[in-house]
């Protein structure tokens, strides 16, 4: 309701409220007469009165026979009787004066009214606008989107690294926004739809306001959270009106963040069907269907699981291109940290390889944090600059968490620590395929960790054979074999370390098929590339297979992790003086950093090798 349809309903009121009064007043006027008090008592006594109501000092009555203007009803206002009596003693007329009620008379009709009206607009405007999405009643259905012009947009490809492939296919949507009639002179379209995949912090959101920028064109940036409300109906009206939108601002670019919110595959809610999120889908399967990509309208979106979007979302003519916006190679980090060092004061031998190096698997927002993190390291120790040592202590806080030096272990817990992490660098330096030992601590950090063993890779891995999954399982085992082969008892320090090792053979088991007598079959539906922990569609951890073979899996779990933990104990077995020795350096620094360790591995190497993995 816009302001000059509020000021039309307020006139309509009042006029209504106007035309009650004036009725009111002038009924009352031409069949009351008003006579004075004396007048009621001579014609009491003369018996002219038929019936009277007394209501406070008003008397209100009625003659036996009309007056001579036709009147037949009185109103009077009555005086006390004893100055009554004086007064008509001595021969003088009088009259009762009434009070003015012609106030409280509006009052009584107008306050309700207008409390009424408050009452109704208040809720009105506060359902309207609370419940519905904003802008009123009438707004319900209108579009939430935020548009950013082309002074707003001011992210360019500049701005974003480590992720080429992805910023390649997308120039092809700058061209084609800037130039549609050169780029389509061999009779090409554009995609109508571009799905931006990838684990969460990779840049999908950034590379859309990219283009925008690039390209200089209205940017409508939307979450597909809203689209969905209670009521059936209100999703699609937005997703209609965000594309009439679009379409008065072509050309222009229409961003859905997290996609998948709204556009689940249809039939996959295990407890009947959300009609709103149904309708709301099929509305935007319309709307792709009924627009020309050579009219300038790119639509852009990006989720963190593809598997689970309705397959009609997806294929030729809709969704038309998948770019893959994945977490950066080693290169790739090279990329982004040189783009956020710009930005901060660097010291003279921080190197940009060597912090990638320092973190594999982090994505782009994973390193913007870790850079945040090392300034603000320099910044506590009143640095002018920010060292290497600054980007190490930061990445073992993001590792493993904040040091906490006031936890006090009792002399009995610091050397199981102790002997604990020194069997996992053990492990890991006697087996060439594991990753080299960076840094060993028994200070405690996190919630629960009383001490780590950091490793660093050496290269980025993106297939991984048996041995070097069994070499994991070795490395993760070497803290519970050392606490036995040491003090013949094992600890509750494993735990996290034994959840790892078992998830590893059960993955080889159930998924990869390295177990020889099981075969080359997969038991269990792959995750969701992108969410770890968060099952697929096609599968997910539903039970697919016998009870007989969920026997023959435990026992082949069982087996790989005994046959890891033995050959983990048979190799510090063999180093156990190493053992001892590097526990009791460890017990007496409490943190072993890289130039330690290398005169620690060199004779580590010296020792008989390892026997190799079973097959």
């Amino acid at each position: 309701m816009d302001k000059q349809q509020k000021w039309h309903a307020w006139y309509f009121l009042a006029a209504i409220m106007g035309v009650a009064l004036l009725g009111q007043v002038l009924s009352f006027g031409h069949n009351v007469a008003d006579i004075p008090y004396s007048q009621f008592l001579t014609d009491l006594k003369s018996d002219k009165i038929a019936e009277v109501s007394v209501a406070g000092d008003s008397i209100n009555g009625q003659w036996k026979v009309a007056q001579k203007n036709g009147v037949k009803r009185f109103v009077t206002t009555r005086v006390t009787p004893d100055l009554a009596a004086e007064l008509e003693k001595n021969h003088v007329k009088f009259s009762g004066q009434p009070q003015n009620t012609l106030l409280a008379t509006v009052l009584s009709y107008v306050l309700p009214t207008l409390l009424f009206f408050g009452v109704w607009w208040f809720w009105f405007r506060n359902f309207a606008q609370g419940q519905m999405g904003g802008g009123g009643l009438m707004a319900i259905g209108r579009s939430k989107a935020k548009v950013y012009v082309e002074t707003d947009t001011k992210t360019t490809f500049a701005d974003v690294a480590g992720v080429d492939e992805a910023k390649d296919e997308l120039r092809e949507v700058v061209e084609f926004l800037k130039h549609p009639a050169q780029y389509g002179r061999l009779g090409a379209r554009m995609p109508k739809g571009i799905l931006l995949v990838g684990p969460p912090g990779t840049g999908k959101t950034l590379l859309a306001r990219a283009v925008a920028g690039e390209a200089g064109v209205p940017f409508f940036s939307i979450n597909g959270s809203e689209f969905v409300e209670m009521f059936v109906g209100v999703g699609a009206a937005r997703v209609r009106d965000l594309f009439v939108q679009a379409r008065e601002k072509a050309p222009a670019i229409i961003f859905i963040d997290e996609l998948d919110a709204m556009g689940r595959a249809r039939g996959a809610y295990p407890f009947g069907a959300n009609d709103e999120k149904e309708q709301t889908l099929n509305q935007l399967l319309v709307e792709l269907d009924g627009f020309d990509s050579r009219s300038g309208l790119v639509l852009l979106a990006a989720t963190n699981r593809p598997e689970i979007l309705d397959p009609a979302l997806l294929r030729a003519g809709r969704f038309d291109r998948q770019v893959l916006v994945d977490r950066p190679d080693k290169l790739g980090r090279v990329e982004v940290l040189e783009l956020y060092l710009k930005k901060h004061k660097i010291g003279p031998h921080v190197s940009a390889e060597e912090i990638a190096a320092l973190t594999p698997g982090f994505t782009g927002a994973d390193l913007a944090n870790l850079v945040n993190e090392a300034a603000l390291v320099a910044t506590r120790r009143d640095a002018g600059e920010i060292s290497m040592n600054d980007f190490t202590e930061a990445v073992e806080r993001i590792v493993a968490g904040l040091e906490k030096r006031k936890r006090i272990l009792s002399p009995k817990e610091r050397r199981v620590v102790a002997y604990h992490e020194m069997g996992h660098a053990l492990v890991a330096m006697s087996l060439p395929g594991a990753d080299p030992v960076h840094k060993i601590s028994i200070i405690p950090r996190g919630v629960g960790a009383l001490g780590y063993t950091l490793q660093r890779p050496t290269e980025d891995r993106f297939v991984i054979t048996r041995d070097e999954l069994v070499d994991r399982m070795s490395v993760l085992l070497g803290g519970r074999a050392a606490e036995w082969l040491t003090f013949h008892h094992t600890s509750t320090g494993a735990a996290d370390d034994l959840v790892k090792v078992t998830d590893i053979a059960r993955d080889m088991t159930m998924r990869f098929g390295m177990d020889p007598k099981l075969g080359p079959i997969s038991y269990e539906g792959p995750p969701s590339p992108f969410l770890p922990g968060a099952p697929g569609m096609a599968g997910g951890h539903e039970k697919r297979f016998s009870e007989a073979t969920s026997r023959e899996i435990d026992e082949a779990v069982h087996a790989l992790v005994a046959d890891g933990f033995q050959r983990t104990l048979d190799i510090l077995t063999a180093r156990k003086a190493l053992l001892e020795k590097g526990a009791e350096m460890l017990l007496e620094r409490e943190t072993l950093d890289e130039e330690t360790l290398k005169l620690l591995r060199a004779e580590v190497v010296q020792v008989a090798p390892v026997r190799p993995v079973p097959a």
